[in-house]
């Protein structure tokens, strides 16, 4: 099976997360600023596909080179050899980004692509007229930085973080593969009790409970690359099929979830229901001040708004402060709070452990990390 050059591309912050599902999943890595390269099959492809939790996409490197005029970008890429690739019916979006080269603008770089691409494949598959594009899609994407040409072939379509169990949202909700992320970055493993106490559409907790389960996050979505002629539907179905065994049913799981609001807690629970995992989680309508648990050695993880308005920024304020007062008497649960406000150590009244950057799409946010105090060494006897 042909080897490829691949990158899985992931939000700012979190490349080292990615890397190490990579790494996880058996392939040797190289970690990089928003993105993390590995090589692999189309069997790889789809299995990187299936089982990456924090990464964003998984695409082919086509090519790489330099080129500083428009007349180096299409000769470089018609010399690429495209219908290894691309059906004569291939549809073959461009999509583009540049910084800091001389070719800045992006329309007319995608504009070159595209015509050197369809050039290449006239000439092989001895068109005259336009190729036709009636077939499957094929997304590429040119990409320059400091005049060094990437081209791309994108795998996955729409968004890995888009797992397809999201039948409702809330006013901000945090993207599932930000969630994974926040979960990665804690020391909860599933046989320890997992709380949200601001879960608002349940995000969080479910996404815990997909890897207390070990279900791979993609496995109620299709990925672009399965609808390619070069594809064939039993690779696809063995590698489901191999993530299917993989999954464990049998441990019992503490998740629990919890919001103010009880319309955004009914989401919440439809959400679960369709991510199949509605027994794995309890909801419970809960303001944070009546947060209580007698459960030992768990983790809190909580996404709470962040107060960017002013107007909402005393009574988001008065949350923090809720919750520093609420959780400190429980000093062997681990409290994670991500959060835009870099006050946020002030009002909740207590130093962090540790803070981390994360981007939280555009935004900039800390991570703030209250670790749990030391268990006591069991001694054997």
């Amino acid at each position: 099976m042909k080897k490829f050059h691949l990158y899985a591309a992931t939000a700012s912050g979190i490349e080292a997360l990615a890397g190490r599902e990579l790494r996880d999943l058996g392939y040797e890595t190289q970690v990089e600023n928003g993105r993390v390269r590995f090589d692999g099959t189309i069997e790889d492809i789809l299995r990187a596909n299936l089982w990456l939790r924090t990464a964003d996409r998984v695409r082919i490197i086509v090519a790489e080179f330099n080129a500083v005029t428009f007349d180096e970008l299409f000769e470089a890429t018609k010399a690429v050899a495209w219908d290894e690739l691309l059906p004569m019916d291939a549809a073959f979006p461009v999509e583009g980004r540049s910084k800091k080269s001389q070719l800045h603008s992006v329309p007319d770089a995608q504009a070159i692509v595209k015509k050197a691409v369809a050039t290449k494949l006239a000439a092989v598959y001895h068109r005259r007229t336009r190729m036709p594009e009636t077939g499957a899609t094929y997304p590429l994407e040119v990409m320059i930085d400091k005049d060094h040409v990437m081209l791309t072939l994108d795998t996955t379509g729409p968004s890995l973080f888009k797992r397809g169990y999201r039948v409702g949202k809330g006013g901000a909700p945090i993207k599932e593969n930000m969630a994974a992320a926040l979960i990665a970055l804690t020391s909860w493993h599933k046989d320890m009790p997992f709380w949200d106490p601001v879960c608002g559409s349940g995000t969080i907790p479910i996404e815990a409970a997909l890897i207390g389960r070990n279900l791979a996050p993609g496995f109620n979505r299709d990925f672009t690359c399965e609808s390619w002629d070069w594809v064939p539907q039993e690779l696809s179905d063995k590698v489901r099929d191999e993530a299917d065994a993989k999954a464990d049913y049998d441990t019992p799981l503490q998740i629990f979830g919890s919001d103010i609001d009880e319309n955004m807690v009914a989401v919440a629970k439809k959400n679960a229901e369709e991510a199949g995992l509605s027994q794995d989680i309890t909801f419970r309508q809960l303001a944070v001040q009546d947060f209580n648990t007698d459960l030992k050695h768990g983790v809190i993880v909580a996404n709470p708004p962040y107060g960017e308005r002013l107007s909402d920024q005393a009574s988001v304020r008065e949350l923090y402060k809720q919750m520093g007062q609420v959780f400190k008497p429980y000093t062997d649960w681990s409290k994670y709070i991500l959060t835009a406000d870099l006050e946020f150590e002030h009002f909740y009244g207590q130093k962090a452990t540790k803070t981390r950057k994360l981007y939280n799409g555009a935004l900039r946010t800390d991570y703030f990390q209250f670790w749990a105090q030391r268990r006591p060494r069991q001694h054997k006897g």
